[in-house]
């Protein structure tokens, strides 16, 4: 099956007055990732309560299939600026995300008429007419003075919103950098929306291994912060992507594609979606997602599996030579500090 992803770096909001965005139904599943401001988010999840959160920098939001959403900036001096990575493979239109508009100008209702709106709500057409086409905003509603949004609820955090700024780090090298995972182990509901993630935080100078999915996956990579070059090699040798990023930047690697960084001096920052074997094959059975790396260099290289005589036979090099390769590398995992 192929999988289409799509960015969408468009819910901002400024100043105090500037309230929600229109409810709207999700045609596919997503994970937003606050990238700056705070707020409040309202999540209805199919057939569940609404559960309104604070959201912050940092925030990773798992938003399943269906569910609908609503977005609320409550500061009057910043932007809350929120980006959406999902799998548009059943979107609406593939490779686009569509804003199904449940009120406003181009809100679902707007488009029955006042008779069959009025017979689905018990008012009258006069009533339903009112209801339906009072909102002409279509996308974000300027509130009046006063007005009270629903206050969050910090309970209903639990297993929606997973800060990634705070969270136990799952890799920690010094002079490296660090890597926190987004999975259904810290953030169930993405195990419903079929993929995962990691905030990864490089620091200046330093390289992260070549490495590649080894559980089928396709990897989204949007740049948050700082800047660097990027390498993806794909099948027969092939380098298909070779380009400095900065803050802003997004690019894809396909399945079992070879994908390495590197930091520029001031480091770089990144959040990433992978998908699981299970959403790619929907009759592949798999335990609670945790996306599985396979690094071609540092000590858990695969290299460093295999037997002195093979590597040495692969390379077609000198046994010196082959002893020299394995020497290197045999302490650093994942992330390479600078060169001294």
């Amino acid at each position: 099956m192929e999988v289409e992803i799509s960015p969408k770096e468009s819910r901002k909001a400024y100043g105090g007055k500037a309230g929600p965005r229109h409810a709207e139904l999700l045609d596919s599943a997503k994970i937003a990732y606050v990238l700056e401001g705070s707020g409040r988010a309202g999540i209805v999840l199919p057939e569940a309560s609404e559960r309104v959160v604070a959201i912050r920098k940092g925030d990773a939001i798992a938003l399943p299939f269906g569910a609908v959403a609503w977005w609320f900036n409550d500061s009057s001096e910043a932007d809350l600026t929120v980006l959406f990575l999902g799998d548009t493979s059943k979107a609406h239109k593939r490779g686009e995300f569509t804003d199904f508009q449940l009120t406003g100008a181009s809100g679902i209702f707007t488009g029955f008429t006042a008779e069959f709106a009025g017979r689905a709500f018990d008012l009258s057409e006069q009533e339903a007419s009112r209801l339906v086409r009072s909102q002409p905003s279509g996308g974000i509603v300027k509130l009046k003075e006063g007005f009270q949004i629903p206050e969050p609820s910090e309970t209903d955090r639990e297993g929606l919103v997973l800060n990634c700024e705070e969270a136990p780090l799952d890799v920690d090298v010094e002079r490296g950098g660090r890597v926190v995972v987004v999975s259904s182990q810290n953030l169930p509901l993405v195990g419903d929306c079929g993929f995962g993630g990691d905030l990864v935080k490089l620091d200046g100078g330093a390289m992260c291994s070549p490495g590649f999915s080894c559980d089928s996956a396709f990897q989204v990579t949007y740049i948050t912060k700082g800047s660097g070059r990027v390498q993806v090699v794909g099948i027969e040798g092939k380098r298909v992507l070779e380009t400095a990023v900065k803050a802003g930047s997004l690019f894809i690697v396909p399945r079992f594609f070879v994908v390495s960084k590197i930091a520029d001096a001031g480091g770089m920052q990144w959040f990433s979606i992978v998908t699981t074997p299970s959403k790619l094959n929907p009759t592949f059975s798999s335990p609670p997602f945790h996306p599985v790396f396979t690094h071609l260099a540092g000590k858990t290289s695969v290299w460093k599996a295999l037997s002195p005589q093979v590597l040495q036979a692969s390379f077609n090099v000198s046994p010196e030579t082959e002893e020299l390769f394995r020497s290197k590398r045999t302490s650093d995992a994942i992330f390479f500090p600078p060169p001294s």
